[in-house]
């Protein structure tokens, strides 16, 4: 039977040190999510605004984010931050940043397109019963967009786990920098131990992500009912 290098992945504490690895990595992607759903929820009502000076400048976030890609965003955050404003921004501090301000992006726009999705008898009626400002969005436009924004959302979880890859980047021991570890500390000793710890990386990329959009099409069949 050929070496696949997977006595590597039980050798010491390698197994241990991946599954630390892959829960920085669930980690940074969960409180990104938890931060870009209520300011993407404000941007996005702020995006349907009759201002033009808050239509424009949020415009131009949005296209700054939608064009800059996400590794461009790790290095701006982390080398550029520390050195031009002086900053101390660890590794994860800047990744939670980046992407907050991508998922952000990400849920604003998909804020603003449920609410212009919502029909405008629905605004008409609300005023007549007396609901305006707050009140016509917290009773009225807010919960019909959560039903279409929870799944886009878990959905942006998924995407946000797997593009976390790229923090190994700026230094963060995330799983796949470890694996990378494991596979350069045993070159000699096992010269396939790149196929059997990517391999469990594999896995377990699946077994995070997996689950995550079974519970996304699970609310989004439901809920379109």
């Amino acid at each position: 039977m050929p070496d696949l290098g997977l006595d590597v992945v039980l050798k010491g504490k390698n197994f241990a040190r991946i599954m630390a690895g892959l829960g920085t990595a669930l980690y940074i992607s969960l409180i990104s999510v938890l931060i870009s759903m209520p300011l993407g929820i404000l941007l996005g009502i702020l995006m349907t605004s009759k201002n033009p000076l808050i239509k424009t400048i949020l415009k131009i976030y949005l296209e700054i984010i939608r064009i800059m890609p996400q590794l461009v965003l790790l290095f701006i955050v982390f080398f550029g931050a520390t050195k031009t404003l002086g900053l101390d921004i660890s590794g994860e501090k800047a990744a939670i940043l980046v992407f907050s301000l991508w998922g952000t992006a990400e849920m604003s726009d998909l804020v603003r397109g449920a609410i212009n999705s919502i029909p405008k008898h629905q605004y008409e009626s609300a005023r007549a019963l007396g609901l305006e400002g707050v009140n016509l969005y917290r009773y009225i436009i807010i919960p019909q967009i959560m039903r279409r924004l929870i799944p886009l959302a878990i959905n942006l979880l998924t995407r946000m786990i797997k593009t976390t890859s790229l923090v190994l980047m700026i230094g963060v021991v995330e799983v796949l920098k470890v694996s990378q570890q494991i596979v350069e500390a045993n070159r000699m000793a096992s010269p396939n131990a790149a196929f059997g710890i990517y391999l469990l990386v594999f896995i377990l990329y699946f077994m995070a992500c997996w689950p995550i959009s079974l519970v996304s099409r699970h609310l989004e069949k439901n809920w379109n009912k």
